[in-house]
Parts: structure tokens; sequence; C-alpha cells
């Protein structure tokens, strides 16, 4: 990336071997390897961009309402999978040790927003149970996640 020496070729062509001028800096920079740089990161980003989400499948249940607004803070997810696990991040809690181990996170913590992904097979009595816990461990704000484009309530304006 530096600049390079263009030499100029003074006289008639009869002195080759011979410089009569002084060596003139090139005003041009070389952006090539620049832009290289740039697209090799971009496509590390784009690679890399899906693989930082919590990464525990389950099958959410649809709605047609839009996105919570995000923090400056990682969200605490805790997820409910089709069998009745219990996970906070990627983590697998047993339900006895939910609520001190949700509390110690609170402790650490300076948002009090949780999201709640549960499996859409899963009863609505425990996904209550574990709001609860969350509410007991010092969360009393519960975002429940959904897949979006599900059904809607609205009759089509009759």
């Amino acid at each position: 990336m530096g600049a390079a020496v263009q030499q100029s070729s003074g006289g008639n062509g009869r002195r080759r071997g011979r410089r009569r001028g002084r060596a003139q800096p090139m005003a041009e920079i070389n952006v090539t390897p620049f832009v290289d740089v740039m697209l090799v990161l971009l496509i590390i980003f784009m690679v890399a961009a899906p693989l930082l989400t919590v990464g525990v499948p389950v099958d959410l249940p649809k709605t047609a309402a839009s996105a919570l607004p995000g923090d400056n803070e990682e969200p605490l997810t805790v997820t409910l999978t089709a069998e009745g696990r219990v996970q906070i991040q990627t983590t697998d809690v047993l339900r006895e040790e939910l609520i001190g181990k949700l509390r110690a996170i609170a402790a650490e913590r300076t948002s009090d927003r949780v999201f709640l992904r549960a499996d859409g097979a899963i009863p609505y009595a425990q996904v209550m149970q574990v709001m609860g816990a969350l509410n007991a461990g010092g969360f009393s704000n519960v975002g429940l996640v959904t897949d979006t484009g599900g059904p809607t309530l609205d009759d089509g304006g009759e």
C-alpha cells in the first residue's frame, strides 16, 4: 500500500542508461488489496452471523406479532424442548435447580428481560410453570418467542 515512484524520462532518448530527471512520487493509491480484504471480511461475517443464534431446535408456534426491540446486552433465552427439558441458553437445567440458577444469573445482569422459547407441543401448564419460575428467579420482563407468519384473529374486516 505504499506509494510507488515514477521516473521521468527526460531527454531525447539517446542516453537511456542515465537518469536525467529526478524521481517523481506517484500520487495514486492502489486500493485492490483493501477491496480484497473487505470482501473476505464480508464473506466471513455473512457465514458467521447465522451461527450466533441459540441453536436448540424447537418447533415454535406461529403468530402475527412483531418482534421486540433489542438491548445492548445479549438476551437470556430459556427453552422448553418437545421432550420437556428446560435449557438456559444451550445448557440443560433440572427443573428443581431452575429458580436458583436464574437468581444467580439475574444478580449478574443489568436487564431483567428473558426470552422464553417453548415447543408448540408443550402443554400450556408447563409453560406457565416455567414462567412462574422465571418471575421467582428475578426476571419480570418475559418475552415469548414465536415464528412469524402465523394465523391472526383479524377476520378480514367483517
